[in-house]
C-alpha cells in the first residue's frame, strides 16, 4: 500500500536555526567520535575474540545499528564529510563478521537467539530465564544496514540485512522459537523485530519477510500477558499493554504501522491509532516526550492514565520511538497532528536532552528536575542521535504528483522534485520557534501549477497567509486570508520563481494547568456510589507556540515553589529579563504571592550544562488560600 506522504532524502533538506545547530553538533560530536572504526569499543564487541566468551546477555550491541542508521543519514546530507568513510569502513567490518548462518551478534554460541529459552521464574516484567538482548541487537543491525544500503548502495549491505532476516525466520519456524520468550516486558523487547521484518519486506518485496512480520504479530498476540494486537485494537490504555514499557510499545507500533503499509490491513492501522491516542491524551509531557516511572519499579513504564507528576521520567529512547511512530502515521495518513507532535518533541524534550557539544545526552529528563548527562554505554545517547537525524526528511513531504507539504518550521532550504515544475527550491526565513513570522521563497525551475500545503499548528488561532502581498482567501482551506488551526492550508496556484509566501502564526503565551489528585471510591450498603477526593495538587506551566518554558532554581536554590497567580493578565513577554547567553524569548509569570518569575524555553532553562535545574510546573496554592505576607512583586 503506497503511503500518502513521501519524505525526501535528508540530502534534499538543510535545516538551520535551533534544529540545524543540533544536527551540526550531532554530526561533529556523537556521530563522528563515538564510533570511528572497527577498534571503537561499540564495534569491537562484534569481533570473534569478544563474542566467543560473552555470556552476559547484554544489550550493548544495539549501538552499532543505531549508529549506522544515524550516521548514514548524517553522511548523506553532509557531502565531503569524513563520516561517510567511517560508515563504509564500519559497515564493511560488521558484514565481514557475519557467520555462515547469518548470525551477526555479540553472544557466545549457546546464548544466541536461535536456541529456545527456558521460562524464568515469575517476574513483574516476564523476563526470560536467561537475560538476552540478542534479537534486540539484530533488529537494530537490520535497520542500520538497510539505511546504509539506501545511501551507499552496495549489495553486500543489503545481503547482510537479509541474511539476518532469514535466520530469524528460520528460528521462529523450523527452530520452534517463540519470539516472546526472547525478551523481557512479556516479550515486547523481542517483538520489536516486527519493525525490521516489515522494513525488509518493503525494501525487497520478498514474501518471506512479510511471513516473518505476520508470524511475530501472531506470536505476540498469543502470549496472554502481551496480547499485543488484540489489546491495541480494543483500545486498552498504553499503560496496561504488557508492562506499559514506553520505548518498546511505541517501537512495536512503528512495526505495525509498516505492516499496514505492506498489507493494507486496516486492523494494523487501527491498533496503532488507538495506542497513539492513548499516549497522546494521557502519557506525554508538555514537551512531547512519553513519560512515566513515578513510584514504579521501572523508570521507563507509563503511569496509570489518571496520574500526573511534574517529576515524571522522560526517557530519550522513548522520545525516539514516539517520534518514529508519528513519522509512520504521518506517512500513511498525511494528517497534520502527527507532524505537530514531531515538532513538539523535537523543540522541547529532544533538544532538552542534548548537550550543545553534540556528545552528551541525558538518559532521562524531567519537567521539574536536574539535567544529568548519562554515561558512555547508555542507550539514550545513540537514540538521541538517531532521533535528530529523522528531522530533515520529515520537515517536508511530497503528496501525490503535485503537492509539497511543509511539516516543520524553522530556517532552512529544501530542494524537491515535481513532474511539472522540476526542481522546486523552498527557502524558509524565520526566527521560528521564537517568532511566528515565516517567510517562504518559492523557486521552481519552471513555472507550473502545484499545491503548497502549509501546516497550521493547533495553537495558532487566527493564523494568516499572504502570497506576494495578497491575502489567500481564494485558496483551499483559507477564508479571508485566515488559516485553519490543526490542519494544512493548501495554496494551489501557478508558482513562479520569486514568489513569496508570508505566514503569520500568532504566538500568545499560554498558561496550562494540570491536576494531581486521588478520589477514593466505594459503595454504601444500599449500593449507592460514594466518592471522596482525598488528595489534590494543582500545577501551572507556560507555553508559547511550540515551545515549553521553564525557570531555573527559584531564588537560586529552591527546587519547588507554591504560588498564587496575580489577578488580571498573568503572562507577558519580558525581553529585558532574558538571561545572558540564552536564545529566549523570556516570559514573565505575574504572581500575587512573591516577586514575578521569568521563564525561558525548556531546552535551555537553567543553562545547558550537566547538573543544572529546570522547573516547568509550579504548584498553585489551594483554592481560597491567600499569602499572609510576601515581598511585593517587582
Amino acid at each position: 500500500m503506497e503511503a500518502v506522504t513521501r519524505f525526501p532524502s535528508p540530502a534534499q533538506v538543510q535545516l538551520h536555526g535551533l534544529l540545524g545547530a543540533a544536527l551540526e553538533a550531532n554530526l561533529n560530536g556523537r556521530l563522528s567520535h563515538f564510533i570511528e572504526d572497527e577498534h571503537s569499543p561499540a564495534i569491537a564487541l562484534f569481533g570473534a575474540e569478544h563474542k566467543c566468551c560473552n555470556h552476559e546477555g547484554d544489550w550493548y550491541g544495539e549501538h552499532a545499528g543505531k549508529w549506522l542508521y544515524a550516521a548514514a543519514r548524517a553522511a548523506s546530507r553532509s557531502a565531503g564529510h569524513p563520516l561517510a568513510a567511517q560508515v563504509r569502513r564500519v559497515t564493511d567490518f560488521l558484514a565481514a563478521q557475519q557467520e555462515a548462518d547469518g548470525y551477526l551478534g555479540t553472544y557466545a554460541q549457546e546464548r544466541r537467539f536461535m536456541h529456545r529459552q527456558p521460562r524464568g521464574p515469575r517476574t513483574w516484567d516476564g523476563a526470560p530465564g536467561q537475560r538476552t538482548w540478542d534479537i534486540w541487537t539484530h533488529s537494530y543491525l537490520v535497520i542500520g544496514l538497510l539505511e546504509v544500503h539506501k545511501y551507499f548502495p552496495e549489495s553486500r549491505y543489503l545481503d547482510a540485512a537479509c541474511r539476518i532476516g532469514d535466520l530469524c525466520l528460520q528460528a521462529l519456524t523450523q527452530g520452534g522459537v517463540d519470539i516472546t520468550e526472547l525478551g523481557n516486558h512479556h516479550g515486547m523487547s523481542a517483538t520489536i523485530l516486527l519493525d525490521p521484518a516489515a522494513e525488509l519486506y518493503l525494501r525487497t518485496g520478498e514474501a518471506r519477510y512479510l511471513q516473518l512480520a505476520e508470524l511475530i504479530v501472531q506470536q505476540a498476540d498469543a502470549r496472554p500477558e502481551l496480547n499485543l494486537l488484540a489489546q491495541a485494537l480494543q483500545g486498552t490504555d498504553a499503560a496496561d499493554i504488557a508492562t506499559g514499557k514506553a520505548y518498546q510499545l511505541c517501537w512495536n507500533m512503528v512495526g505495525l504501522a509498516k505492516l499496514h503499509r505492506a498489507t493494507g490491513k486496516q486492523d494494523y492501522l487501527n491498533a496503532v491509532r488507538n495506542v497513539w491516542r492513548s499516549v497522546h491524551e494521557y502519557h506525554l509531557s508538555l514537551g512531547g516526550g512519553p513519560w512515566g516511572g513515578v513510584a514504579h519499579r521501572s523508570r521507563e513504564v507509563f503511569n496509570h492514565h489518571g496520574a500526573f507528576s511534574p517529576y515524571g521520567y522522560i526517557e530519550t529512547c522513548s522520545t525516539l520511538a514516539w517520534l518514529q511512530m508519528n513519522r509512520e502515521l504521518l506517512a500513511i495518513t498525511g494528517e497534520a497532528q502527527y507532524a505537530e507532535e514531531i515538532e513538539r518533541s523535537a523543540y522541547n524534550d529532544l533538544l532538552g536532552a542534548q548537550a550543545p557539544n553534540g556528545e552528551d545526552w541525558c538518559y532521562y529528563i524531567f519537567p521539574n528536575g536536574k539535567r544529568v548527562f548519562t554515561t558512555y554505554w547508555r542507550c539514550c545517547k545513540s537514540s538521541g542521535a538517531m532521533a535528530l537525524e529523522e528531522l530533515p526528511a520529515v520537515a517536508y513531504a511530497l503528496r501525490g504528483a503535485d503537492e509539497i507539504a511543509v511539516n516543520l518550521y524553522g530556517p532552512g532550504v529544501a530542494e524537491l522534485e515535481l513532474p511539472a515544475a522540476g526542481r522546486v527550491r523552498l527557502v524558509q526565513q524565520t526566527a521560528y520557534p521564537a517568532d511566528g513570522a515565516v517567510r517562504i521563497s518559492v523557486e521552481p525551475a519552471q513555472a507550473a501549477r502545484f499545491a503548497l500545503a502549509l501546516r497550521i499548528p493547533s495553537w495558532a488561532e487566527d493564523a494568516s497567509v499572504r502570497v506576494n502581498g495578497a491575502d489567500g482567501a481564494a485558496w483551499t482551506g483559507a477564508a479571508a486570508g485566515v488559516a485553519p488551526a490543526g490542519g494544512y492550508l493548501c495554496l494551489e496556484r501557478e508558482w513562479r520563481n520569486g514568489d513569496v509566501v508570508e505566514l503569520s502564526l500568532p504566538m500568545a503565551p499560554r498558561l496550562h494547568r494540570k491536576l494531581s489528585q486521588n478520589t477514593q471510591e466505594s459503595r454504601a450498603p444500599d449500593g449507592s456510589p460514594v466518592a471522596q477526593q482525598v488528595m489534590r495538587y494543582e500545577y501551572a506551566a507556560v507555553t508559547r507556540g511550540p515551545l515549553v518554558f521553564a525557570t531555573g532554581l527559584i531564588d537560586g536554590f529552591k527546587t519547588e515553589e507554591t504560588v498564587i497567580l496575580a489577578d488580571g493578565p498573568q503572562l507577558e513577554m519580558a525581553p529585558e529579563a532574558l538571561p545572558a547567553g540564552a536564545n529566549g524569548p523570556a516570559i514573565r509569570l505575574k504572581l500575587a504571592s512573591r516577586p514575578d518569575l521569568v521563564f525561558v524555553p525548556y531546552y535551555e532553562a537553567g543553562g545547558r550544562a550537566d547538573g543544572t535545574w529546570r522547573l516547568t510546573w509550579l504548584q498553585l496554592a489551594p483554592p481560597g488560600a491567600t499569602a499572609a505576607s510576601h515581598t511585593a512583586p517587582g
